[in-house]
């Protein structure tokens, strides 16, 4: 039972920082859910929080989404995604790299590890770096951008910035900009979570018997506290962000990928 309180409060606090610290709600709640969560269900319990956060938005700004950038990003996008969750999948089946210890800790260092915890890193990068945070691409290049962010949106999640950096040059509005962002993201979790659905939940409520109910209920509570936190967050709070929060979230997060990828979480 402390172990779900746990889940909850860390998971609702993450999704506050969201208005504070200039990082997305994915990249904050990647790192949390795989302190609690088996990797691929950390992946998965991620996506669902952003789905249902972004279909929210749908609501509030998706008419104001260019219909055609939506086609020519969202389409490559979403069906990218089936691609990197389908290699999340097969990534999450193959042996262990290598163990180790130090200390007291016993690291276990696998391929999905390894490649998760460097794209966490590297998109908190992409965050922090103001050179990285405003690279801009243009428009010719819309589909193969939709693509790429799709595709580490499927193996990671991670697709904010490099949707953002394809997107910017497409003349499009405020308004435009986000709504047509809320669309192509929708798309990509659809996609990935059909994926994931059929891969990663199915595959631990089957084989783990009880602790197989533990997980699902530690998914749901974890989904469901960071959704209520982005939920109210957003009603009760300005969004702005504060360069020292944002700082110290990036250097937390990259210390918490540096982590993984070690195997120690």
């Amino acid at each position: 039972m402390m172990g779900l309180l746990a889940v909850g409060v860390v998971a609702f606090g993450a999704a506050l920082l969201t208005l504070f610290s200039g990082f997305g709600l994915g990249t904050l709640l990647l790192p949390v859910f795989a302190v609690f969560l088996p990797l691929e269900l950390a992946v998965a319990g991620t996506a669902v929080v952003h789905l249902a956060n972004n279909l929210f938005k749908v609501g509030l700004v998706g008419r104001h989404a260019d219909r055609s950038v939506v086609v020519a990003f969202g389409i490559p996008a979403a069906i990218a995604a089936l691609a990197g969750a389908w290699l999340l999948a097969g990534m999450t089946e193959l042996p262990v790299l290598g163990s180790y210890v130090l200390g007291p800790i016993r690291a276990e260092v696998s391929l999905t590890k390894l490649v998760i915890g460097v794209s966490i890193i590297v998109f908190a990068l992409f965050d922090l770096v103001p050179s990285l945070r405003d690279l801009e691409v243009d428009r010719r290049w819309l589909s193969l951008g939709g693509a790429l962010s799709g595709f580490f949106g499927g193996i990671s999640g991670h697709q904010g910035a490099l949707r953002s950096m394809f997107l910017v040059r497409c003349g499009l509005d405020r308004d435009a900009f986000v709504g047509t962002g809320v669309l192509a993201a929708v798309l990509v979790d659809f996609s990935r979570l059909a994926v994931y659905g059929a891969s990663f939940f199915g595959r631990h409520v089957d084989t783990l018997g009880a602790g197989g109910e533990r997980v699902a209920w530690l998914v749901a509570v974890a989904t469901g506290a960071a959704f209520a936190g982005s939920f109210a967050g957003s009603r009760l709070l300005r969004k702005v962000t504060l360069g020292f929060v944002q700082n110290l979230v990036g250097l937390s997060i990259i210390v918490l990928g540096l982590a993984l990828a070690a195997g120690w979480i």
